[in-house]
């Protein structure tokens, strides 16, 4: 799994599963850096892999791992795996024993700024003026002192001066970020990076990144932290392979609790599809939303993500998890319904699978951030853990069995406040999406379709016989199908 694709077309991260972990937290890692606090706690990353496979993943993203004295996007040593977690060594058995469950790994490259303890940093604390790597780092002035009461001051990532913001203009400081990612390529033997705060980055350190992991590995994948915005002016062969899709995150969970399925359809044709064309009520097969390809041929959609395969999610690492955004939990399913249907590459947060809650007014980031220790114990305290697993499980099974799914332009065939309907189709497969989140059961016509008959995807095995393309589908409350078009 970790040799070359053969093109860009069938790049590995097309057809991903990421399960997304932050390792300090999940393997229960003390909150700060100290010598009393180095250890080896990688067993647990050890015991999720075959988890891994039994849901569905074939990739993980895992955050920071390197050197730091808190959170992780603290960063003090770029080439050294952070000591609550372990040597570098026992890291690189880890990608390994990954590798050889057939699943990819990505880190987090927090290259925007680094910690106070960054070993750079601290010779400018010792050596002021006379320090060889002053210019390493944006705005240092030493006319005034920094809030932290040195003797100069700097610029810091959105005023945590805690982070100081790296100077990308400085050649020395860009050969030592990819001499770094060298190391990780090379030693670690990583499969691909999420920039963090990539939306900070410049443009041509993009560029010089791309052209440097491209010369050693042709599908090594590049995502890119970006919240706001035109996510397309990130996007290309010469800068990244993908960004963080918040504009659907956003959709994913607020169109289910305002009773609102308009939002979600309106973002996911203005990302992959032609946002005019996703408006109209049947099914036309002149309407596809624009006319970007997907992977060389192997489907089409347009919209601003140019065929490009967003990363899509429901929660992670910074925000609530979605059990406790969404004001019904039993919008789950069908929130998870739709992550593993919709354009691009799905992934799940660790834990959220079983429907774990979480929030930031209940304790900061640690209380999105518990170790795998935890999830397990409330796992066991739940009915309705293995429910929400299996069912997520059942997603991933049908949407590796269908080049649709991955790959296929996406259609709106019919979208109510509480429904909706669309189909994903590539040349040679047609597959029809449908889901509820009205706590009734629904009847939804449909019509016009190219087919004889709807076989599910699903473990159910409905088969439903067409009548010229027509026919009515029994959804129940909170229900998903995903049903195979039939000629």
């Amino acid at each position: 799994m970790n040799s070359q694709s053969n093109t860009q077309a069938e790049a590995w991260f097309e057809n991903a599963f990421f399960y997304h972990i932050y390792p300090l937290g999940f393997c229960g890692a003390p909150a700060h850096n100290n010598p009393e606090a180095a250890g080896s706690r990688m067993g647990p990353l050890h015991e999720v892999i075959p988890h891994l496979r039994t849901i569905g993943c074939n990739a993980v993203y895992l955050g920071p791992v390197f050197a730091s004295q808190k959170h992780g996007y603290d960063t003090s040593d770029y080439y050294h795996i952070d000591a609550r977690l372990g040597s570098n060594e026992e890291f690189r058995n880890l990608v390994g024993a990954l590798h050889s469950a057939g699943v990819q790994v990505v880190l987090d490259g927090v290259f925007n700024h680094v910690g106070r303890e960054f070993w750079a940093f601290r010779d400018l604390q010792q050596h002021g003026e006379a320090s060889a790597y002053r210019d390493w780092f944006k705005g240092v002035d030493f006319s005034k002192q920094s809030p932290h009461g040195d003797s100069f001051s700097y610029a810091a990532w959105e005023g945590h001066f805690e982070l100081v913001s790296l100077n990308h203009q400085n050649p020395e400081v860009r050969r030592h970020l990819l001499g770094a990612v060298d190391w990780m390529m090379d030693d670690l033997g990583i499969d691909g990076l999420r920039l963090d705060v990539a939306y900070l980055l410049p443009k041509d350190f993009l560029r010089e990144l791309r052209t440097h992991t491209r010369a050693k590995r042709e599908d090594f994948y590049l995502l890119g932290e970006v919240i706001h915005g035109d996510y397309s002016e990130y996007l290309g062969p010469d800068l990244l392979d993908a960004v963080t899709n918040y504009e659907c995150y956003k959709g994913l969970w607020s169109s289910l609790n305002d009773g609102n399925y308009h939002e979600i359809v309106h973002s996911i044709g203005r990302q992959f599809g032609d946002v005019a064309a996703q408006q109209g009520g049947g099914f036309n097969p002149g309407a596809a939303g624009g006319d970007a390809s997907v992977g060389g041929g192997n489907g089409h959609w347009g919209g601003i993500s140019r065929g490009h395969h967003l990363y899509n999610f429901v929660d992670n690492h910074d925000v609530d998890r979605a059990a406790s955004t969404l004001t019904d939990t039993r919008y789950l399913n069908p929130l998870y319904g739709l992550l593993l249907t919709m354009p691009g590459v799905p992934s799940v947060y660790y834990g959220s699978e079983f429907g774990v809650s979480g929030a930031t007014k209940a304790g900061g980031d640690a209380a999105l951030r518990p170790a795998w220790h935890e999830i397990l114990q409330r796992v066991e305290r739940s009915e309705t853990a293995g429910k929400l697993h299996a069912f997520i499980s059942e997603l991933a099974e049908a949407r590796a069995g269908s080049r649709a799914l991955r790959y296929g332009a996406y259609r709106t065939v019919q979208v109510e406040q509480r429904q909706v309907v669309f189909l994903r189709e590539t040349p040679d497969e047609t597959v029809l999406v449908a889901l509820n989140s009205d706590s009734e059961p629904v009847q939804v016509p449909l019509k016009d379709l190219p087919g004889q008959r709807l076989e599910s995807l699903l473990r159910d095995q409905k088969v439903i016989n067409l009548k010229s393309g027509t026919t009515h589908l029994d959804l129940p409350a909170y229900g998903t199908a995903v049903l195979r078009v039939r000629k």
